[in-house]
């Protein structure tokens, strides 16, 4: 039985995050490791994924000599990579507990220009990328009776933005696939839950939001007045992994500074001064 302090610890536990070489699931890598579990990060280029390992390796909070962390060249749109992935996992540290699907790519162009083939990339890499790593990890979860799986959605997920139709759209099936899983694979021992960040600055969308307009009316929008970091994302991860999340499944949990609940209130923009 978990007593509370032991609530968020996940030592024991190994988790394979995909597209967790950089930017949040990065941060949820490091936020696992620095609570107990081994990891195995995912991304589609090798150095990425072997300069993190060695970020992580250095956060290992024992004196064991045996690694914490390791890193793979995965692609989620190709279930043979995803797969390997799995398996990597399960032979590198015995076994595998936790999934976070945190891959994901951009495309930014008015709708009326975007191309069917382009929208269809971000919804494989998103949604179906996500589906087929759920699936593989899935058969090691059924069997063991115990796994947990986490979503990287988005407040895209709940509230649109001009110019991004296909990361909308995927994230919002990113949300469907979530809610879908939880209740269907919850008799087989597996949790399936989302995080939704609010505006974070990463490598994806770091050029749309700093400095620009939208992203001065994003600030405007957002009653604690900035952007999040990925380190803040982190936290919720390690909540829906751990025992302090045992019960949750099917929520998707919205790390927003407020945005969401924003509506007509005091300005927060950086240009207000007060009267």
């Amino acid at each position: 039985m978990s007593t509370p302090s032991n609530m968020f610890d996940l030592t024991g536990k190994t988790a394979l995050i995909t597209g967790g070489a950089t930017g949040i699931g990065l941060a949820i890598a490091k936020a696992f490791v620095q609570h107990g579990a081994r990891v195995l990060v995912g991304s589609r280029t090798q150095a990425n994924v072997d300069k993190a390992a060695a970020e992580l390796d250095a956060l290992r909070n024992d004196s064991g000599d045996d690694p914490v962390a390791a890193g793979l060249s995965i692609d989620v749109s190709n279930t043979a990579s995803v797969e390997r992935g799995v398996k990597r996992a399960v032979d590198l540290f015995g076994g595998l507990h936790i999934l976070v699907n945190s891959a994901g790519i951009m495309c930014k162009k008015p709708t009326f220009e975007l191309a069917a083939d382009e929208f269809n990339n971000l919804y494989d890499i998103h949604v179906t990328g996500a589906l087929r790593a759920s699936q593989a990890a899935g058969h090691i979860f059924r069997e063991q009776h115990d796994g947990c799986i986490i979503n990287i959605c988005s407040i895209s997920s709940f509230v649109d933005l001009t110019q991004v139709a296909a990361y909308a759209a995927a994230k919002n099936g990113l949300l469907g696939l979530t809610r879908s899983l939880a209740n269907e694979w919850a008799a087989h021992g597996i949790r399936t839950n989302g995080v939704a960040p609010g505006f974070i600055p990463t490598d994806i969308n770091r050029k749309m939001i700093e400095g620009t307009d939208r992203g001065r009316r994003i600030i405007e929008h957002t009653p604690m007045a900035r952007f999040g970091t990925s380190d803040e994302i982190a936290g919720a991860a390690v909540y829906l992994a751990s025992p302090a999340g045992s019960f949750v499944n099917g929520h998707t949990i919205v790390v927003d500074g407020g945005y969401l609940a924003s509506g007509i209130g005091d300005s927060v923009a950086p240009w207000t001064t007060e009267s």
